[in-house]
């Protein structure tokens, strides 16, 4: 499976495409963890999970109470209308609920492991085997697809991080597997890439810290998150949007809590052989850079040094 050179994008009327590896150099965006991907971080490894059932609670909770204002409104209008309209929200969320449910008594994913000092990167598999894939392998990939409606229009976007197989001899439907983030795509998807790309690139320090799982299903969380949002934006405008929109519309205090909740701790790699894997090595010991990842990010940088001096 080719992909195109990192730093090619790729537009179209409807969507556009930013690939960012192989080879894994700068984007130029500042490394931020939106959707708090980061489980564990420490000088030999960075675990980056993929578990999301607080965007599912949040996505669910936006259709329920669109049907429930939407029937509450034509309650005295049209009393068969707003009947009907809660039926027809009753059927059509009862599935979604159905798998969200589902969900929460399944077994979180493992994480994916980056190890900075080895240069690899173990991915573990739904049938309890693992791969143990290069680095600078790595593929990803920033994508945004837009739609048209009368309702206006409307963009999703995904960052998308996929890993070969590396045994030559893997069956057809086993040689790649991938990792799908809904951050939004563009900018947003270059900055997730960047916690992982600055962390094995640049250091521990050049990545988010990991989120904050040891509090638990603690819903005191939600209420010091949003004493930090005040500080940058006022209580005014983050009791309105945190508050009022986050409660009321998305119900962000219960997705952060059975997010938390399920994620308390977070799964570990408990294979013997990844378990030694993780151990720090000897700084002499460290897998250094190829070449040409060496070449390609010392150009990547002479790029947008050029671009900062353009702006200022």
């Amino acid at each position: 499976m080719s992909t195109p050179p990192a730093g090619t994008t790729k537009k179209r009327i409807f969507s556009r495409n930013d690939y960012l590896a192989p080879l894994p150099i700068p984007t130029g965006r500042k490394p931020s963890d939106v959707l708090n991907t980061i489980w564990r971080k420490n000088e030999v490894f960075l675990d980056i999970g993929n578990y999301s059932i607080g965007s599912a609670v949040m996505g669910i909770w936006v259709g329920v109470m669109t049907f429930l204002a939407m029937s509450f409104f034509t309650r005295n209008l049209n009393s068969d209308f707003s009947r009907d309209t809660l039926m027809l929200g009753a059927i059509i969320m009862a599935l979604p609920v159905f798998f969200l449910i589902q969900g929460l008594f399944r077994e979180v994913p493992l994480p994916v492991r980056f190890n900075r000092q080895r240069r690899e990167v173990c991915v573990p598999q739904a049938d309890g085997e693992y791969w143990i894939v290069p680095w600078e392998s790595v593929t990803a990939a920033a994508t945004q697809h837009s739609s048209v409606s009368q309702a206006g229009k409307a963009t999703m976007g995904l960052l998308i991080i996929g890993f070969k197989n590396p045994d030559p001899q893997a069956k057809d439907d086993n040689k790649h597997f991938s990792l799908g983030f809904n951050c939004g795509g563009g900018t947003s998807a270059m900055a997730l890439w960047e916690c992982m790309r600055s962390y094995m690139e640049i250091g521990p320090d050049a990545a988010p810290e990991a989120a904050a799982l040891n509090s638990g299903g603690s819903l005191r969380y939600y209420i010091d998150y949003m004493s930090d949002k005040a500080k940058t934006r006022g209580w005014i405008l983050t009791i309105l949007w945190e508050g009022v929109v986050g409660v009321f519309i998305f119900n962000a205090p219960l997705a952060t809590y059975l997010q938390r909740k399920k994620l308390y701790p977070p799964p570990d790699l408990t294979y013997p052989a990844i378990i030694e894997w993780s151990k720090p090595l000897p700084p002499e010991q460290w897998a250094k850079r190829s070449p040409e990842l060496e070449a390609a990010i010392a150009k990547r940088e002479a790029e947008l040094a050029v671009q900062a001096q353009e702006v200022h």
